[in-house]
């Protein structure tokens, strides 16, 4: 039976059940929590109480598991996750990789083949290689797919080395990617252009943040190419309503890909871009239904009442996700 790595070890893919495949337990700079965290908006063990009660109430809702993408660039603190996944059944599933929109870090800016110090591949491939073979950062948490992102700038040189070093990686290992997308610039096409060229198996690619799109074309054009849609940020209205969102799913599903689409809202327990009660309050003003229960509660029931099948919905939930990390 195959198995897919978790916080709390690996798991029969089987046992994955109902999973959401881009959400974040925390959203955190690590230096801004350890230089600024004591301004009363951090309490370390308020905030793992927080997220266990969120993560159980997801659970209770018929959730099973959760693909957390945050990596370096997005606060990645394995512990802290750790500590939460003792005290919940629900799985959570982390990532390696990079999160960037431009450039890369300065720990990795000059080494390379070809740069300062000329080494024969490029060290973000060993260290990505390092989080899905032996663990992240000695914590024994093995990262099961990798993350990296092509945003507005589109493919900086930055940004294209990223995709290169997560493409060597997927080669070497194979792990599946999911790639944080703009549809403004339709990046998911760049995507395409990177990763035909250096070999990825398109079939363990998600195209992340696909779904703040409409273009039935475009998304069309993601799918038949065999990538995943990552229809992921449901209650961000901001950046396309749910009513959008849910009519897109059901057109897609209507031309036969339920089975290339995947769901999510691209939450968090806690997220320090909004750090403090009051800008807390603010973003749930913002965004009411950004949190982990509105496709539970709302998106399934408005897709059932438009048509889906709930071999469909199983289709985005259970076996898609399955069978990307098998």
């Amino acid at each position: 039976m195959p198995t897919v790595e978790t916080v709390r070890g690996p798991i029969d893919t089987a046992d994955m059940g109902q999973t959401l495949m881009h959400e974040h337990v925390f959203v955190l700079s690590t230096e801004h929590v350890q230089n600024f965290g004591e301004g009363g908006w951090w309490d370390e063990d308020e905030r793992v109480a927080d997220a266990v009660q969120k993560l159980n109430d997801l659970k209770a809702l018929g959730i099973d598991t959760i693909v957390d993408p945050t990596v370096w660039g997005l606060g990645r603190y394995i512990p802290r996750v750790q500590r939460v996944a003792e005290q919940t059944d629900l799985n959570i599933i982390v990532a390696t990789g990079l999160y960037t929109y431009d450039e890369i870090p300065h720990q990795y800016e000059h080494r390379g083949p070809g740069l300062l110090l000329d080494l024969p591949r490029d060290p973000m491939v060993d260290d990505f290689t390092r989080d899905i073979r032996d663990g992240i950062a000695g914590t024994g948490v093995k990262a099961a797919f990798l993350k990296c992102v092509v945003e507005a700038k589109g493919l900086t040189p930055g940004v294209e080395r990223t995709l290169r070093a997560c493409a060597a990686t997927h080669r070497a290992t194979g792990a599946p990617i999911t790639v944080h997308t703009s549809v403004a610039n339709q990046a998911g096409r760049m995507v395409l252009q990177v990763f035909r060229d250096e070999g990825v198996d398109l079939t363990k690619v998600v195209i992340g943040h696909a779904g703040d799109s409409n273009d039935l074309d475009y998304l069309s054009e993601l799918a038949d190419a065999g990538c995943l849609l990552g229809m992921d940020r449901f209650g961000l209205d901001i950046y396309n309503p749910t009513a959008s969102r849910v009519d897109t799913i059901v057109a897609l599903a209507e031309r036969g890909y339920a089975d290339r689409m995947v769901l999510a809202h691209d939450a968090s327990c806690y997220i320090d871009y909004f750090p403090g009660v009051e800008a807390q309050a603010a973003k749930e003003q913002i965004a009411p239904n950004w949190n982990f229960t509105h496709i539970s509660k709302d998106v399934l029931p408005m897709l059932r009442e438009k048509g889906v099948t709930e071999e469909q919905l199983r289709q985005m939930l259970v076996d898609t996700p399955r069978r990307y990390f098998e």
